[in-house]
């Protein structure tokens, strides 16, 4: 009951229309159960001859019970849907606010995909399942109870009937749920499958289409949604099995019913059983057979909404990696680095170390240019400075200090990051840039976007700084894009500036002037440029080679032309031997 607990701790302001959810079921199940015997005694007395008077009188109990079940009814209705859907939205708003907190090592933990499924699927399913739970698992046991109990006061022998009927009933239905279970709890690892090729096929659309990959694509999707279709075909086709099995009782009950109820009603001349107990009897029947079928739909639904509970609390219950100490450090003092004996494994049960034996020192101001080939861990290395991952051995230190002693938002607001994938949100190109400091003033940015060689460009569009950017930044080219994400990073004045391969799709003219924006503009801030091109770090004030998750070569230019193969070996395929 673990997953179940921690999910119920979202209910917080829906415990009240909960409890009267339930309060209200208790009421339209009593008057549900009462509507019979009222109709017993009517059709009892108007058999012994009683009044006009009486029979409106009795008529009026029961179109009284009748609306007041009909009210109870609507009132557990309308608390049950506000809790469950509170419910669901406090689940979501706890879900996302966690995924907020994670590192890149928790979401790593869990695919993208799975997350949204877990997000929008999953919280649907506990948003039913607590409904129902509410609702029809409370209304159905005491319907059963309250139906049998009536039935024995009113049938007396002919509440035989359901020692047969109940124990078949319920032990097909039994039987009908766990053979359907397995196919349900399997669909949702399924969603996860699905959603990926959603998510892959949205995101690369320009590849897909550029490669004429669609008819791929869709068979691969069509693939998934079949394998889902399948599980839910074969659960479905044994849940259907309940209907016949309680058309099946439900028929044995009303004939047991009628033979023996009439048999006695002739042999006793009515006093023993009345025609109005048969009739009540049949009611009764009715309403237990349809509460077991209810309990079994319910633990149907419960069952595989169990399984939604579970991955809902799975991220619920994950402990970010990475949280605050005890007494953060709130200041950074400069831009130094400083990486002491760093190694990184990406999770405890990795084989290799993606990062060792890092030893490095970066003084405050300075230009700090990084190139290795593909795989070379140059983007690991940077990602440990905002603390986006933490060491596995060593320490990196931001001002002397450890990055793990800073609160982290201190931190992460004093070192800039412009990743590799570059991701601009739907609004305008104001609204994006102000993610650097929402309190921008239109001349900071102004003046962001020039040192950033964006200014130009935006003035092309027809409303300038106010262009609507869409999702994903798709109306936007890839060096445009780059060029507003360097913009959106100045503007938080960071103290350290980080460019992942992040102007590798400007030209080279673009990229000098960048370049000289950042020396003429925030010579105080360091400086990391990662890059592909030698030309982009050449005039660094410190250049690092790196190979293989180790620093293999640091120098400047001239120094690492002359002491670094692997540098030179670039500089010389780059520029052809030409240096200008």
């Amino acid at each position: 009951m673990g997953p179940v607990k921690t999910v119920l701790k979202s209910l917080r302001d829906n415990k009240k229309p909960t409890i009267y959810t339930l309060i209200f079921i208790i009421g339209e199940v009593f008057l549900e159960v009462l509507i019979p015997y009222i109709t017993a005694n009517l059709v009892n007395r108007i058999q012994e001859g009683a009044g006009v008077e009486e029979i409106v009188q009795k008529g009026m109990w029961m179109v009284a019970a009748a609306l007041a079940s009909l009210l109870c009814g609507i009132y557990a209705g309308t608390f049950s849907a506000k809790a469950s859907a509170g419910l669901a939205r406090n689940v979501r708003f706890d879900v996302f606010n966690k995924i907020q907190s994670f590192s890149f090592a928790n979401i790593d933990k869990f695919s993208t995909s799975s997350l949204v499924t877990r997000t929008t699927t999953d919280i649907t399913n506990v948003q039913n399942a607590y409904m129902m739970l509410i609702r029809i698992s409370v209304r159905a046991p005491l319907m059963l109870i309250f139906a049998v109990v009536m039935a024995s006061i009113m049938g007396g022998r002919l509440a035989l009937t359901f020692a047969v009927v109940i124990p078949v009933l319920a032990f097909g239905l039994i039987m009908i749920a766990k053979k359907a279970m397995p196919a349900f709890v399997s669909v949702f690892r399924k969603y996860d499958k699905l959603n990926e090729s959603v998510e892959e096929n949205v995101r690369a659309m320009r590849v897909v289409k550029g490669f004429a990959r669609e008819d791929y694509e869709t068979r691969k999707f069509s693939e998934a949604s079949e394998d889902i279709m399948k599980d839910f075909t074969k659960a479905e086709r044994i849940v259907a099995l309940n209907a016949p099995l309680m058309q099946f009782c439900m028929y044995f009950n009303m004939i047991f019913i009628l033979l023996v109820g009439s048999k006695l009603v002739i042999t006793s001349r009515g006093t023993t059983v009345g025609v109005g107990q048969i009739s009540a009897m049949i009611t009764y029947g009715v309403q237990v057979l349809m509460s077991l079928m209810m309990i079994s739909m319910i633990y149907v639904m419960l069952t595989m909404s169990l399984e939604s509970v579970r991955r809902l609390a799975e991220v619920l219950e994950d402990t970010p990696s990475i949280a605050n100490p005890e007494n953060p450090v709130m200041t950074v003092a400069d831009g130094s680095i400083d990486f002491e004996d760093v190694h990184f494994k990406y999770s405890k049960h990795a084989e290799r170390e993606a990062l060792f034996d890092i030893d490095l020192h970066i003084d405050s101001g300075m230009t700090v240019g990084v190139l290795g080939g593909t795989g070379s861990s140059k983007s690991t290395l940077v990602q440990l400075i905002s603390r986006l991952y933490d060491v596995t051995e060593g320490s990196v230190k931001v001002g002397g200090v450890d990055v793990r002693d800073y609160d982290i938002e201190t931190l992460r607001d004093a070192v800039s990051v412009v990743l590799q994938k570059n991701v601009l949100f739907s609004g305008t190109i104001k609204d994006n840039l102000r993610w650097g400091n929402e309190n921008a003033t239109d001349e900071q940015i102004i003046e962001a976007c020039k040192i950033a060689q964006a200014h130009d460009f935006i003035e092309t569009f027809d409303k300038g700084y106010d262009t609507f950017i869409e999702q994903g930044g798709t109306n936007v080219s890839g060096g445009q894009k780059q060029r507003l994400c360097i913009a959106r990073a100045l503007l938080k004045t960071p103290k350290i500036l980080i460019l992942d391969d992040s102007t590798s799709a400007v030209d080279m003219k673009t990229d000098a002037l960048i370049r000289k924006g950042f020396k003429e503009y925030i010579p105080e801030t360091t400086k990391i440029i990662i890059a592909q091109r030698v030309a982009s770090v050449m005039d660094s004030d410190l250049i690092i080679i790196m190979d293989g998750g180790k620093i293999v070569a640091k120098g400047t230019h001239d120094e690492l032309l002359k002491t670094s193969d692997i540098y030179y070996e670039i500089y010389e395929q780059q520029t052809k031997g030409g240096e200008e």
